[in-house]
């Protein structure tokens, strides 16, 4: 199959989404893939695949790398395991133990059954999913077809590739990686193996890549005549990958959900000094505008309407003004981008100057992204109120959305600490039935209250309050800010009172994995953007269990209560102590978007009465809030899912 060149694009033509009745038809068929029966299934294979432990713990290196050779054979054979599946996961599992030096417990086994029978296996954070990926990867590499496993930087892309090698090569499977920084050679090399590690970034633009430099020979009856008659010229077209055929998922939750909202976008850039121009220009006269007289802000959607007066207003400043600033509707339109850039697009939380460049920031997980520009003039917009020199606008070349090319795969599955919360987006788009993996040991982490304040600068001053008191018990705090603004004032908070930090976010993230595996060291306090350091284990010092583990605080709640669910599981791994807190106030951007103006006010007024705080009321309006953000979100992807459909029918007529 490796060999076959026939092969090298061919993919999975997938359906448009379902609507309607057949969409509600089709959730109650993913709640019956869900059954609890399928689950007693799954978790029987797994006890009976750790009964088999004494066939292979006694064999020879040798006599246990032929056994699984031969695994390997049949598999190659038949096309999947089968029959020999139980055997050849304990066989895998033996091979774990004498070449990474863990033996996978019964509760991975059971994970990797779920991905081999492709769903998406909810397992906690610590559970070990990366060991649990590779004992599933090593199944499907068996089969000689691509074997692509996702993961959500290019950090543990390195890592997972290399620290699982060893297994892999014990097991006759060859594994490879792709990262940003590979050239075409290199990229061609990793994905020639039988297991690729790579993001979903670098996989998604490969792909399109491969397809502009097919063009008219994208079909591959067209492209085996070319080579028939002309060997010489075709000479693999400058093709880096070998098909799609397999994808394993990890973190699935921030791969296909969260970094979903927008579809990856291959452009080039072309130069337009008109654009930098009017940009400046728009900049200028957006500053002699006022809000609420001059135009109104619509917080929910980042959203500005020009009201009667600012329009007048703009027609008088423009008067003078050469070109597009005489039409009213195209100059409306450049002054509501900047005010848009003014009013919702602000520095170190959206984005960071880096080096006198914009620099977008990932808001699920606070990491920077050089190669991502604002489309639609925004870019230049932000870049004229920063002041910085003006990049060139893109012409696009190609786009695909992450959910429609995921299910290109033909077998997809995953893994992620929270699919509960999305199980439906999960079935809905993916075809992938959530399953949740029981823990290892028994989770005693102690979910704290929330704690809640009237104005942002009493939380936060409360939250020094407590990282102090942690500090002198010597426990350790990891503490969870939804910006690097937030992240960069708490630390200037902590250095006025002679606290010792380190901070994690877009700014600093060379030494991420050593900051993250050392933050559960005694009386350390770390504070981090989000979900950075995603994927490293905390693990406890000397003592620290002692004094009652690694405490997370979390200084906002995120609009997906997702993305809160992992952040406080960093804490109470493998049974570990630990607790978890969040610190809100009523001047959080998730409250003063999504709550309704007199929720706010019955808020304001709990928190000043003297009886005390409604818990129930706070906990109602945390959830309202969350909903109504997750159902926005929800429908932002699902547009651009169907964008991408509407365009795939729009320009049928245009084929490959």
């Amino acid at each position: 199959m490796r060999g076959l060149d026939y092969h090298r694009i061919l993919h999975r033509k997938p359906d448009p989404p379902l609507k309607g009745l057949d969409a509600a038809v089709n959730r109650w068929i993913g709640s019956y893939r869900r059954r609890g029966s399928v689950f007693q299934n799954l978790q029987a294979q797994a006890v009976e695949a750790d009964a088999l432990r004494s066939r292979f713990v006694d064999l020879s290196d040798h006599d246990l790398q032929q056994s699984l050779f031969q695994f390997r054979q049949h598999t190659r054979r038949e096309g999947r395991p089968g029959i020999q599946l139980i055997p050849a996961l304990a066989a895998i599992r033996e091979a774990a133990r004498r070449q990474v030096g863990l033996h996978p417990f019964v509760v991975q086994l059971l994970g990797a059954l779920a991905l081999e029978n492709g769903f998406l296996a909810e397992m906690a954070t610590g559970e070990g999913k990366t060991l649990t990926a590779g004992l599933a990867a090593v199944l499907a590499g068996w089969t000689g077809r691509p074997c692509h496993l996702v993961t959500v930087n290019d950090y543990l892309v390195k890592r997972d590739a290399a620290w699982l090698q060893p297994l892999y090569r014990f097991c006759g499977v060859r594994v490879g990686c792709v990262t940003g920084d590979m050239d075409a050679d290199q990229r061609r090399h990793g994905y020639d193996a039988d297991v690729t590690y790579t993001t979903s970034k670098e996989l998604l633009a490969d792909f399109l890549r491969d397809q502009i430099r097919l063009q008219a020979l994208a079909h591959p009856t067209r492209r085996l005549i070319r080579r028939l008659l002309a060997p010489q010229a075709f000479a693999r077209e400058g093709l880096v990958q070998r098909g799609l055929h397999t994808v394993l998922v990890d973190e699935a939750d921030s791969v296909l959900i969260d970094e979903a909202v927008t579809p990856l976008i291959i452009s080039s850039p072309r130069p337009n000094a008109q654009l930098h121009s009017a940009a400046r220009t728009a900049h200028t006269l957006a500053a002699t505008l006022e809000p609420e007289q001059h135009y109104q802000r619509n917080l929910r959607y980042k959203e500005v309407d020009l009201t009667e007066a600012g329009i007048a207003h703009l027609a008088e400043c423009c008067a003078d003004l050469p070109g597009i600033w005489r039409g009213q509707e195209r100059r409306d339109e450049l002054i509501r981008q900047a005010l848009v850039a003014r009013e919702y697009f602000l520095r170190d939380k959206q984005y960071i100057v880096n080096e006198g460049k914009v620099v977008i920031v990932d808001e699920f997980t606070g990491r920077p992204m050089p190669q991502r520009t604002w489309r639609e003039g925004l870019h230049q917009a932000v870049e004229a109120k920063e002041g910085v020199k003006f990049s060139d606008p893109s012409e696009t070349v190609a786009r695909m959305s992450f959910q429609r090319f995921f299910r290109c795969f033909h077998r997809i599955a995953g893994m992620t600490g929270t699919g509960a919360e999305a199980a439906y987006e999960f079935w809905q788009i993916y075809g992938l039935p959530v399953i949740r993996i029981p823990h290892n040991k028994p989770c005693v982490r102690s979910q704290l209250p929330d704690r809640w304040f009237l104005t942002q600068e009493d939380k936060m001053t409360a939250v020094v309050d407590e990282l102090e008191r942690f500090h002198r018990e010597g426990r350790p705090v990891l503490v969870g800010t939804r910006n690097v603004a937030a992240s960069e004032d708490l630390a200037r908070r902590l250095a006025e009172k002679r606290m010792e930090c380190q901070v994690l976010n877009a700014h600093r993230l060379d030494t991420e994995a050593q900051i993250i595996t050392l933050a559960g060291e005694p009386g350390r306090v770390t504070i981090a953007t989000n979900m950075a350091g995603r994927g490293t284990d905390i693990r406890l010092g000397d003592g620290v269990a002692a004094t009652g583990g690694l405490h997370v605080l979390s200084t906002e709640r995120h609009e997906s209560g997702r993305v809160d669910r992992q952040l406080f599981g960093r804490s109470g791994r493998q049974g570990d102590p630990g607790s978890a807190q969040a610190f809100l106030s009523l001047e959080d951007e998730l409250l003063k978007r999504h709550l309704p103006t007199a929720m706010q006010r019955g808020l304001v007024a709990s928190l000043r009465r003297p009886a005390g705080l409604s818990r129930q009321l706070c906990a109602t309006s945390l959830r309202w809030a969350q909903h109504k953000a997750e159902k926005q979100a929800w429908k932002q992807r699902l547009a651009v899912l169907r964008a991408d459909e509407w365009l795939s029918e729009s320009l049928s007529f245009a084929g490959q």
